[in-house]
């Protein structure tokens, strides 16, 4: 089996099984419990906003994913984007492989991480 294809089919099984289960993302909603970052700060956390983001990529909404929490919205849709890649190429019989990130993409997350933070905070409803 080539390197990576086991991870391949794996990612893209993933991102079905999500996808798959988004005519549910309501019912599953209800179990996620309330932000104790907000409950003790008042302030929203970098991730508030996440299940009201997944709830409306799950109604195919991206506007009001985006105006929810952008940083998660596209993360979920590059999860599944490159999950749906990632199949094809097992399907194929190749398979997805990578070495160790950038040096700057660590701080090119930190960046996007306070910037949407940032984002969460100025739009708090």
């Amino acid at each position: 089996m080539a390197p990576g294809r086991q991870l391949a089919f794996l990612w893209g099984g993933a991102a079905l099984a999500c996808a798959a289960a988004a005519p549910f993302a309501r019912d599953l909603a209800r179990g996620v419990p309330p932000c104790a970052f907000h409950a003790v700060t008042g302030l929203p956390c970098p991730t508030c906003g996440a299940t009201r983001a997944v709830l409306a990529l799950a109604r195919l909404d991206p506007v009001a994913a985006l105006a929810w929490n952008p940083l998660v919205t596209l993360a979920v849709l590059a999860f599944l984007a490159g999950g749906v890649v990632a199949l094809a190429r097992a399907f194929r019989g190749g398979g997805v492989t990578g070495g160790p990130p950038p040096r700057w993409a660590g701080a090119a997350a930190a960046l996007a991480l306070a910037a949407n933070w940032a984002y969460v905070i100025a739009m708090e409803r």
